[in-house]
This record gives structure tokens, C-alpha cells and sequence, in this order.
């Protein structure tokens, strides 16, 4: 499978959509209409520190998408890359598409001089973290507070 990847426009909100839907819908999560809409304009908003892209197959159509975003570190002088959101559509798993997008992000990390890319999953996530594992290390658990 041929597949280029293309960062986030504001046109690509009809091949967004069901992707983000699949995404939503493989972690259990639900978000309302409002959010959704925020999360896509804060995606194409140049002025809004988070990008996106989205895999395209040799059709043109949406195959995955990847959103990232940027801050400091007390770590690091350079900022580093947070990989929010990687999803592949499920009839196109395994034909390197989530590879391609991490490479992706990797890549537009690095013309930048950021210090690192890095990104959770699910731990029964088996079949992202076996991607996960063959290109990057795992370092961290996470831990999370929710705000009532």
C-alpha cells in the first residue's frame, strides 16, 4: 500500500471526522460535539500550539491520522513533542500506516530541534504497543488525577 501523509487542513474535517469517531470509539471515550469542534480548529489553527496529519492511500483516502502537540521541559532546553492521538482505520492495520505517521511526527520533531517525541497508550493495547515497542522505549507509567 502506497501511503502519503499530509498535515491537517481545514478542509479535511469530512475525513477527520471518522477517523477521530474510530478513535473515540476504540478507547470507550466520549466527547460532546463542542469538543470535537474545538480539538479540529485548535488542529488547524496556526496560531494553536498542536498540529495534525493524516495518512492518505494511493486513493486519496483517509487511512489514520496523528496529532502531536509542543511544550517546554525542566529537562531539556529544546521543547519536546507530545504524540496525543495515532489512529490507523482498522481495515488498514498492519500495512505500516502507524509507523508512517510516528515517522512523520519523529521527522517534523527533529527539522524543528525539538529534544524528543514521546506518547502513552492503553497497557492492553497489544497491538499498538507491539509498533510502539519496535520504535521507541518504553520509560514511564502514568499516573492521572481527574478534576472533578
Amino acid at each position: 500500500m502506497s501511503i502519503s501523509i499530509v498535515p491537517l487542513g481545514a478542509n479535511d474535517r469530512a475525513d477527520w471526522d471518522p477517523l477521530w469517531a474510530g478513535y473515540l470509539e476504540f478507547y470507550q471515550h466520549e466527547l460532546s460535539a463542542q469538543q470535537s469542534d474545538l480539538s479540529f480548529s485548535r488542529l488547524t489553527d496556526a496560531a494553536f500550539p498542536a498540529w495534525g496529519a493524516l495518512a492518505r492511500d494511493e486513493h486519496g483516502r483517509a487511512v489514520g491520522m496523528v496529532h502531536w502537540l509542543t511544550h517546554p521541559s525542566t529537562w531539556e532546553p529544546e521543547p519536546l513533542v507530545y504524540l496525543e492521538d495515532l489512529f490507523v482505520d482498522p481495515a488498514t492495520r498492519g500495512s505500516g500506516v502507524g509507523r508512517a505517521l510516528i515517522d512523520y511526527v519523529s521527522r517534523w520533531a527533529h527539522e524543528r530541534g525539538h529534544a524528543k517525541v514521546y506518547w502513552q497508550t492503553a497497557a492492553d493495547n497489544a497491538t499498538a504497543r507491539r509498533l510502539y515497542d519496535a520504535v521507541a522505549e518504553q520509560h514511564f507509567v502514568v499516573y492521572e488525577i481527574n478534576n472533578p
